[in-house]
């Protein structure tokens, strides 16, 4: 399947059931599909992401996942008080750069085109993308000093885990880059080194615990996910936020794309993707699932943080999110240099999107 025609499958569904969700005000794509050029190869192991704007609050649960056209969509319920203030989102790290271009799909209320007609002219000025840049470590800042040790382990290594890999998405949204889920690190890797900041990204790895990891390790760990995932998805009926993640339809994704960076030498930069999938397995396990099935579950993750990010318990996680906090210096510095480099908004990466 071609770029185009996973766009195409997008803006079908939309047009197909976007009209009739309540408060429909719009809709947009997100993520990094769009930016690719139109005649590449859409992998199997990516998907389209495809934002529904909604005039309710709060919004439904997101439908998650959806095998639409041989596409596969990624459909989330975002609420009109995102981006009803056009200030607000040119702030906003993770949605500016989607109005950067024109992602639109449907916009009945005219609004989304304006977000892009606002925000795309000044989008890679040094002051928009310094206010962006802030935006993201504000929020790992405010999201590690939250950390509660008294929740399950699972739930605490999410916790930290999510804010602690936003030093990657300064790195992207400096380089006026789709400030990317799964692939962050790859593609941070890519923007350091063009700017010969090599030896920061070998700081992120280690800040998450990932920089000496070997190869073996980490497929083992990949090998004991699968069937953790497979386990999760058997049982699978409470609803959660990301339950779309862990489906059958989002194996390729969750478990093959994880696989194809630990093949291709990546195993480094598969580690965040696997520990985030394999906690999302986990909460999982332990509404749904019988107690042996939620030990083995637990034992196995357990295992996983230790061995790839040598994390043990409480007192690791704010260890390590207080030398994630001691980066932020280093990261405004970098952003710094990273956004006066002559970058183009959207500039095509160059690693494979395994």
């Amino acid at each position: 399947m071609l770029v185009a025609d996973a766009l195409a499958a997008g803006r079908s569904w939309v047009l197909a059931h976007g009209p009739t969700a309540p408060g429909f005000r719009g809709a947009f794509f997100s993520g990094s599909v769009a930016s690719r050029p139109a005649t590449a190869e859409h992998p199997p192991w990516s998907d389209v992401d495809v934002m529904v704007v909604l005039a309710v609050e709060p919004v439904p649960p997101k439908p998650g996942k959806i095998r639409h056209r041989g596409a596969l969509l990624d459909v989330t319920y975002l609420p009109w008080s995102l981006v009803a203030d056009v200030g607000t989102v040119a702030t906003s790290y993770h949605l500016a750069h989607c109005f950067a271009r024109d992602q639109v799909i449907l916009d009945p209320t005219g609004h989304l085109r304006l977000l892009h007609a606002t925000i795309a002219p000044s989008f890679a000025d040094p002051a928009a993308v310094r206010l962006r840049c802030e935006n993201v470590i504000t929020t790992l800042e405010s999201r590690l000093a939250a950390l509660d040790p008294s929740r399950t382990w699972h739930e605490q290594v999410a916790a930290w885990m999510f804010p602690a890999s936003l030093p990657a998405h300064v790195v992207l949204v400096a380089a006026c880059r789709n400030p990317t889920v799964r692939l962050r690190y790859l593609a941070a890797r890519e923007v350091l080194g063009a700017c010969d900041l090599d030896a920061l990204y070998e700081r992120l790895l280690a800040v998450l615990g990932c920089a000496a990891c070997r190869p073996e390790t980490v497929r083992r760990h990949l090998d004991r996910l699968a069937t953790v995932f497979d386990e999760a998805v058997a049982v699978a009926r409470t609803p959660f936020f990301f339950t779309g993640d862990i489906t059958a339809a989002a194996r390729p994704i969750a478990i093959d794309g994880s696989r194809c960076l630990v093949d291709g030498g990546d195993h480094r930069e598969a580690v965040f993707w696997i520990i985030a999938t394999f906690a999302r397995c986990l909460q999982i396990l332990t509404a749904d699932a019988p107690v042996s099935v939620q030990r083995s579950g637990a034992a196995a993750f357990r295992a996983a943080v230790e061995d790839l990010l040598g994390l043990r318990g409480p007192d690791d996680l704010r260890a390590r999110a207080d030398a994630v906090l001691a980066v932020a210096p280093e990261l405004r510095r970098a952003a710094a240099t990273i956004s006066t480099s002559g970058r183009e908004p959207d500039s095509r990466p160059r690693y494979s999107s395994p």
